[in-house]
């Protein structure tokens, strides 16, 4: 409805995952590079997590464009609550082999004759595995597995996870070491910040033809950054709010009072708590005191890469580290516990007020 009345080619804020609108935040070009940087590598693991609705999926989408040009067979997978088996019949259905009634060591020697059919003809095999996280501790461990595929000393099929930041404790754990020891490259996606929001924002509505209508003030830049907490998702949903809002209104103008306007409507939806507030509480990290390590530039907090000169991972667990760093890090994670539950705690008295005043105003 607004793109017409703005006169735009398109919806700029849909939610589906778009590679044309990919916006390179800082945080975002890392990430691409480091996935990039494993493409070139042809071996290892890739781990790229990120909060709900940070742009994985984009990323990745970005990532085979990237790559189009390049002898790489890619695939592209979305886990869910599944066996290794059926794991493996995902893998072999995303390459276009067989997986019907075939049993584990046929899927298993079919893909190998694939991966290696694939080698003969100087192409890679690349696979992308999305939302990880759901993934069961056997599943996880057949992709690595995978990795055993081995031809001339190089492998033969080469595999990035993509999750969600509980994918950082579930590769801590100690069955997965083996894994650990082969991921090249790591990185944790980040929000954007006021600057990047503004930048995104008009970087999407440009590409369906925006020129300047509606004018947006700065100030309704930073409301927006302030609700969604630069999360793109979060953004994407209340733009689109906004502007379809603003055309009903048959405004020209955008300032940070209509934004507000759409917000409250957003926050009284979501029980009283606005997005920002959802998505900057607290939470359980327990690599983060690892991220402040390592060569790569950037906020703390933004990641871990390889070392240029060992190739060694840094900042993963078992990687270096002492007995005191890590009662040091248990001190900060007990820490951040406690300040989620206290604010969660806190949020939720606000809410029983909030329902209480409310039911003493009084019916029809």
């Amino acid at each position: 409805m607004y793109d017409t009345f703005y006169k735009l080619r398109g919806r700029p804020f849909q939610l589906s995952p778009d590679p044309r609108f990919f916006f390179k935040s800082a945080s975002h070009k890392r990430a691409l590079a480091y996935l990039l940087y494993g493409v070139r590598q042809g071996e290892g693991f890739v781990v790229i997590t990120g909060d709900v609705g940070t742009g994985k999926t984009t990323l990745a989408q970005a990532l085979f464009r990237s790559i189009q040009q390049e002898r790489v067979v890619a695939a592209q997978i979305v886990s869910t609550q599944i066996q290794e088996d059926d794991l493996l019949r995902l893998v072999a259905s995303s390459f276009g082999l067989p997986f019907e009634g075939v049993s584990k060591a046929g899927l298993l020697k079919s893909l190998e004759g694939f991966f290696r059919a694939c080698h003969q003809e100087k192409k890679r095999v690349l696979l992308v595995v999305d939302e990880s996280q759901n993934l069961p501790p056997r599943a996880i461990e057949e992709l690595r597995m995978l990795s055993n595929f081995q031809l001339g000393g190089r492998m033969l099929v080469q595999s990035f996870l993509l999750g969600q930041k509980e994918f950082r404790t579930i590769m801590r754990s100690p069955s997965f070491e083996q894994l650990r020891q082969r991921v090249i490259a790591a990185y944790h996606l980040q929000p954007l910040d006021p600057e990047e929001t503004k930048s995104y924002i008009e970087h999407r509505l440009k590409l369906v033809g925006w020129e300047n209508d509606p004018v947006i003030d700065d100030e309704a830049y930073a409301e927006i950054h302030e609700f969604s907490g630069g999360v793109p998702r979060r953004v994407n949903t209340l733009c689109d709010r906004l502007f379809l809002h603003a055309s009903l209104e048959e405004l020209h103008h955008i300032t940070r009072d209509v934004v507000e306007v759409v917000t409250r409507d957003i926050t009284e939806e979501q029980g009283g708590f606005s997005g920002a507030e959802i998505s900057n509480a607290p939470a359980f990290d327990p690599w983060s005191n690892r991220f402040n390590a390592g060569p790569a530039p950037g906020p703390a907090g933004s990641g871990y890469a390889p070392a240029p000169e060992s190739g060694k991972l840094v900042g993963l667990p078992g990687h270096g580290g002492t007995a005191q760093d890590r009662v040091q890090e248990v001190e900060g994670e007990m820490k951040a516990m406690k300040e989620a539950f206290d604010k969660e705690l806190t949020q939720l008295r606000r809410a029983i007020l909030a329902a209480q005043v409310g039911g003493k105003g009084g019916g029809a």
